[in-house]
């Protein structure tokens, strides 16, 4: 498998096919990324779209002194802000309709409600700062590149997002309380 920054270099040179193994490289992964950034699965793809022609049409500024995927969540990020999409809906997608949804949404909550969580207490820069570190795997260095900020600045963005998810989770119940609809 070729290197992110070889394809990047044949892409520069020409090469559809090396700018199309990079789509495929990077297109499941943000994509996921934008769903948890859009009011719609529509608008993340457009997002994703954006995203691609900007980076076809600036591949030449990529600069390589940071990882290929960095550069391309940055495009992204300001894809999804330009389109200002700043809610999830992709969670309403995964309930089944014939299900309890108490039972559902407690079996479920350990994922879905930990993001879901996130989106709604973090600011935009941390819930992004939160996703690339621990969905993308990415480094402090490239969380802070992508989202143009010191490495200081993640670090500490991301110690006080975790603090602050872990208070909000501790204070939501996590079993169903006896009485009431369900009791």
């Amino acid at each position: 498998m070729q290197a992110d920054e070889e394809l990047v270099a044949a892409a520069c040179a020409g090469s559809k096919a090396a700018f199309a193994d990079l789509v495929g490289r990077y297109q499941e992964r943000l994509l996921r990324f934008l769903l948890t950034r859009s009011a719609s699965r529509a608008d993340a793809e457009d997002a994703l779209q954006d995203t691609f022609v900007n980076a076809w049409r600036y591949l030449a500024s990529y600069d390589p002194r940071w990882r290929f995927s960095t550069w391309l969540y940055r495009i992204a990020i300001r894809a999804a802000l330009k389109l200002r999409v700043t809610e999830t809906t992709e969670a309403v997608d995964m309930i089944d309709p014939d299900a309890d949804p108490l039972r559902d949404c407690i079996r479920e909550s350990s994922r879905a409600n930990l993001w879901l969580t996130a989106n709604g207490i973090l600011s935009d820069d941390a819930y992004t700062a939160m996703w690339l570190r621990y969905v993308e795997d990415m480094s402090i260095n490239d969380v802070a590149a992508a989202l143009d900020r010191t490495p200081s600045w993640a670090k500490v963005t991301l110690k006080r997002s975790r603090d602050r998810l872990a208070g909000a989770l501790n204070e939501q119940p996590n079993e169903p309380q006896q009485g009431g609809v369900y009791g």
